[in-house]
Formats: structure tokens, sequence, C-alpha cells
């Protein structure tokens, strides 16, 4: 017989949810503030556990060093590449001088980056505290899988984080990056649908309501991604000193499919919110719509107006939300009795 979870429990899995999302804001102010390479090592910064504040306490020549680490992080790196067939990813690399550029000593940037693992750190252990928990406690078979894969995948990212250090943030890397946040937040999200009393109320909804939840979720997950290459482009476009002005003309397809699918989404959603309203009302499609109506405001600013980098942070957090949102959602619906 199973036992009942506690609340605590119960707690510390909502809570490894949040801090997960946290970690997701934190990467993404630290990647529009440009301090990604505040800390030059990983996991230390400057080789410390707490990161100095001022450059006076480096050696004269802590760029050299730390160049030349990062040069046979990116040589082993480069060799796992060539072993599992990306070998032009990692001829690429190699090849890429400016990866070995050490930027100049900056606290701001170090602190932000700093704070971003620290972040990580209590997210990576709210995970391994679920796991020790699971195995001592709920021996349930399913849930002992799941939370060892997320601990798994937590390792993973915890890793190619390095890795993302190591190559000066090299785009693509940050795609990966991002695709194993959301992975493990859509691990631990169907965790609390096991352990959760409030997340274990199914969703009645009729047939064309079902279909609608699952293509939105499709086009959202697609639209994470394609959201990172447009995101990328622009990074590209900037250190080749193009405006803001130009940024619509060149970024390519990617932006105009972004953009396209944005509003077959809201109409999909608006569609859902009207039927949901004539039938039996769920608070959670309501929520995804409201959560979708603050992303497209955010992606609108993006595209059209000069606005700060936070934008970036709430168009980002707002659409792992939605998508967040939308798999609760999927996972939870079922058809809607007729009478």
């Amino acid at each position: 017989m199973n036992r009942p979870f506690s609340k605590w429990f119960i707690r510390l899995n909502w809570i490894s949810l949040v801090l997960i999302f946290l970690v997701t804001i934190a990467g993404s102010f630290v990647r529009i503030s440009g301090s990604g390479m505040g800390c030059p090592d990983w996991p230390k910064c400057f080789g410390q556990w707490v990161p100095p504040t001022d450059e006076s306490v480096l050696p004269a020549d802590y760029k050299v060093v730390y160049s030349t680490k990062r040069a046979k992080k990116i040589e082993k790196f480069s060799k796992l590449l060539d072993a599992i067939g990306f070998k032009t990813e990692a001829k690429k690399i190699r090849e890429d001088k400016s990866l070995l550029y050490e930027q100049d000593f900056n606290a701001q940037k170090t602190w932000t980056e700093y704070v971003n693992r620290l972040v990580g750190f209590l997210a990576g252990n709210a995970i391994l505290l679920i796991f020790l928990w699971v195995l001592v406690r709920y021996r349930q078979r399913k849930l002992v899988f799941l939370a060892t894969i997320n601990l798994i995948f937590l390792m993973f990212q915890a890793w190619f984080g390095s890795i993302v250090v190591a190559t000066n943030l090299v785009p693509w890397t940050i795609t990966v990056h991002l695709f194993f946040a959301i992975v493990i937040i859509a691990i631990q999200s169907i965790i609390l649908l096991q352990v959760s009393p409030s997340q274990q109320i199914k969703l009645h909804l009729s047939t064309p309501m079902r279909w609608i939840v699952g293509i939105t979720f499709l086009i959202t997950f697609i639209q994470m991604f394609l959201g990172t290459q447009v995101r990328e482009s622009i990074d590209m476009l900037t250190m080749q000193g193009y405006g803001r002005d130009s940024w619509t003309d060149k970024l390519g397809m990617p932006f105009y499919i972004h953009r396209s699918f944005s509003w077959l989404v809201l109409i999909l959603l608006t569609v859902l919110a009207w039927l949901n309203f004539k039938g039996p009302k769920q608070r959670l499609i309501y929520m995804a719509f409201i959560v979708l109506a603050i992303e497209l405001t955010s992606g609108v600013l993006l595209a059209y107006a000069d606005m700060p980098g936070l934008v970036q942070t709430s168009h980002l957090i707002f659409a792992t939300w939605l998508l967040t949102i939308l798999l609760l959602a999927t996972l939870r619906m079922r058809k809607l009795a007729v009478n």
C-alpha cells in the first residue's frame, strides 16, 4: 500500500518548481546583461566559492590563465562532439579563436552570474532532496523513475553549464541549455501531478477543447526554440553592428514563423477560452489565456519597441509558464461526459 504524501514533501516539490523557474529567470537576466562570462571558470568563480569584488585581488595574468584553461576544455568538448558525430560543430569551435577571448573583470557582471549559480545550486539541492526522500520513504516505481531521471538531467545540465562557459557562450549551446531546463521543468511538473492533490483534479473538456489544448501545447513547445533561434540571430546582428531598425529585415524565416505561430496560438487560446466560458469553467484554461496575453505583449514590445532587456526576461518566463500550464492541462484533461 502506498504511503500518503506528507505536506512537507508536497511543498518541497512546489518549491523546487519555483526554484527552477527562478533559475530560468536568472539565466535570462544573465544573458541580457552580458554577464555570462562574469565568471570565467565553473563551478567556482575566479577560483573562489565567493567571488572577488575588485580586480586588484586577481593575479596580473588572470586573463591568460583562464584563456588557457578554456582552450583545454574546448578541446575536450570538441573531441566529444567528434565522437558523437557532430564533426562540423567541433571544427567550428576549434577554429573560432574568439572563444579564447577573456573579458575584463566587471564586479557587477561577476556577481550577476554568481547569483544565477546560487539559485541553480538551491534548485539542484531541492531536486536531490526529493530524490533521496523518494528513495527513503516513497518507493513507488513511477515516482522513483521520475525523481531519478530529473536528477540525471539536472547533473547533465550542471555539466553542460560548464561547457557553455568554456565555449564563451556559443549560441547553440545556450539553446541546448534552455532545452534541458524545459525538460527539467516538465518532469518536475509531472512529479507534482503524482503527489499534489490540487494537481490530481481532472479537467473534463470537450473533444474540440482537448484537441486545441494539445495542438497549442505542441506549437508553444516549437515556439520556445524558434524564439531562441531568433535571439541567436539578433545576437549575431548586434555583434555585426546592425541596429534594431534593421533586425526585422535580416532575421529571416524563423522570425516570421515565430511571429505567425504566436498569432495562431492567440487564436486557438481565444477559442479555447470562449468554449471554456460556455461550458464547465476551468481556471487553468483562463490562466493560460492571461499568461499568453502578457507573453504576446512582451513579444510585440521586443519586436517593435526599443524596450529594456528586462522585457526579454519576461518574454521567456511567460513563455515557459505558458508551456507548463499547457503541459499540466494536457496531462490532467479527460473527456467531458455528455448527458
